[in-house]
């Protein structure tokens, strides 16, 4: 079976492309690197590429970072540690993922993870008060909350 030949892209078309593919959603450069690497594109033709787009400023990657963060803090519900390993997944500088945490207000942030031990707490079918609490504690620290506070949030539920 032939497989379907691969649209090949001179460096002004995956240019024009790649201008397009950054200003749809705000990209970090490993996105920008691997989209490249998937259409063919040699490595001095992607460093062109994205030197143009750093130019142009389609590509910042303190904007993608704050987009970020406040994308997935807003309508995910992560909390700062899930965010920071992921954006450390992508290659963010430590300065920019500093800056992009300050884009999440601290009285929001608390107020938020209330609610969703809340909510979690609601929901949860378990008649051992222990495993219910156990099984809160579990899903906000899979949301990246930090463990103290966490902790300091459940500690209500001991007296229900």
């Amino acid at each position: 079976m032939m497989q379907p030949k691969k649209k090949s892209y001179t460096v002004q078309e995956a240019l024009k492309a790649m201008e397009h593919y950054c200003a749809y959603q705000e990209r970090c450069h490993k996105e920008v690197e691997t989209k490249l690497r998937n259409i063919g594109m040699f490595q001095d033709a992607q460093d062109l590429i994205i030197l143009h787009l750093l130019q142009e400023n389609y590509l910042n990657e303190e904007r993608f970072s704050k987009a970020y963060a406040r994308g997935k803090f807003n309508i995910k519900k992560w909390g700062r540690i899930r965010i920071t390993s992921e954006l450390k997944f992508r290659n963010i500088s430590a300065y920019n993922i500093k800056s992009a945490l300050k884009e999440i207000e601290d009285t929001v942030y608390f107020e938020t993870i209330e609610t969703l031990a809340q909510k979690k707490w609601d929901i949860t079918r378990e008649s051992n008060h222990f495993k219910k609490k156990k099984k809160v504690i579990d899903f906000l620290l899979r949301r990246g909350f930090e463990s103290a506070l966490v902790f300091e949030i459940t500690r209500e539920f001991n007296d229900e």
